[in-house]
């Protein structure tokens, strides 16, 4: 089992009064990891997969709550969202039982954020789950195997079952992509062409790293603009991808309003599209090593709490910054290079309109981007 690095946070919060809520997409080890907290510990466990589960959790009044805790310390309520009503059964439990711990998990920013938010206002910890992170990677297996494997770790990403699975990862990505990457949209979202989320998601996949223009891809899909960008923010509340806007403050000729679109695995991407070839024969290998770094980064960040807005920057004469991060106004400008044959500059024009810090980001110094 790969240690998560939300673990201690999450101890630190046992017996503060508050829920702890756990969100990620299905299958990064969110169930896993509350168990591995609740171990030795006297808990009752509830899977809101299960009918009958969220027949019994559907709105009970508090005498039936307490039947259902019996005597138990801690309470586990796994794929909450899945259950109507969850937010007030979880404000019940957080009131009227003080000496009980609540746990919820959620694969979906979808419902459960709409029925959580309001009762337990004041009331949780939230925390977010990702796939394995470069940094969980290499404290299980050292600094010489992850070093070793980061080709590998381009083409099949992080989650949990292809890193335990090594030599099977295309079979196991193959059922992640089919079986679980759209479940909760599709029964969330009662979307009327599931069609055109499998074509916007191959779209998305083939530009990875370039700007997004919601127009044209409505054009593409035969949809309108608005449909397109109702998809995308699914995808968003899915955890399947997310999005970076531009930076842009002093510069004239900046562009001001366009989007950028990563995947959160690389491994996910990689399936969506259909290719899992050598980075030696790929002409994708600058996008794979971009996305790779940003998705690592925006893992970092959640988990070390980190106040940093993420952002690229672009003119329209086409000079351009990879990622810039605005940390409480400190301007941090990254090139990404796979390559490590040429010597990159940031462009001037950011440089000193923005008295930025700059940094390029190859193999050879990569890990001080991906581990804070």
């Amino acid at each position: 089992m790969y240690p998560r690095s939300l673990k201690d946070k999450i101890l630190k919060r046992i017996n503060s009064g508050k829920a702890i809520v756990l969100i990620g997409p299905r299958q990064v080890g969110k169930t896993t990891l509350i168990r591995e907290v609740l171990k030795n510990k006297n808990y009752v466990f509830f899977d809101g997969d299960d009918p009958k589960t969220r027949t019994l959790l559907n709105q009970p009044n508090t005498q039936e709550i307490r039947q259902l805790l019996g005597n138990y310390d801690f309470v586990f309520i796994d794929e909450a969202q899945r259950i109507e009503g969850i937010g007030l059964t979880m404000k019940i439990i957080t009131d009227q039982f003080k000496a009980v711990q609540l746990f919820i998990s959620g694969s979906s920013s979808f419902d459960l954020s709409n029925q959580i938010n309001e009762p337990l206002t004041g009331r949780k910890w939230e925390y977010h789950l990702f796939p394995i992170s470069w940094e969980e990677f290499e404290n299980l297996h050292g600094y010489l195997y992850s070093e070793q494997q980061l080709e590998n770790r381009l083409l099949y990403g992080f989650y949990p079952d292809v890193l335990n699975h090594p030599g099977d990862e295309v079979s196991i990505l193959k059922n992640l992509v089919n079986s679980y990457l759209y479940r909760d949209i599709l029964a969330q979202s009662e979307l009327r062409k599931p069609e055109i989320l499998d074509k916007l998601v191959q779209a998305l996949a083939l530009q990875v790293g370039s700007e997004v223009n919601y127009s044209e891809l409505g054009q593409m899909l035969s949809v309108d603009r608005n449909t397109v960008e109702r998809y995308i923010e699914l995808l968003e509340k899915g955890h399947v991808i997310f999005k970076l806007g531009s930076f842009s403050r002093n510069v004239r000729n900046e562009i001001k309003k366009n989007k950028k679109i990563y995947f959160y695995d690389n491994g996910i991407r990689n399936m969506i599209i259909g290719n899992f070839d050598p980075l030696n024969l790929r002409t994708d290998k600058g996008a794979l090593w971009e996305n790779f770094l940003i998705s690592e980064r925006v893992k970092q960040n959640e988990y070390k709490e980190s106040l940093a807005r993420k952002y690229f920057w672009r003119t329209k004469q086409q000079q351009e910054v990879d990622f810039v991060e605005d940390i409480g106004g400190r301007i941090f400008g990254f090139e990404f290079k796979w390559s490590e044959s040429k010597t990159i500059k940031l462009p001037k024009t950011f440089t000193e309109a923005y008295q930025s810090e700059n940094k390029t980001i190859t193999r050879s110094n990569f890990r001080e981007f991906v581990i804070i």
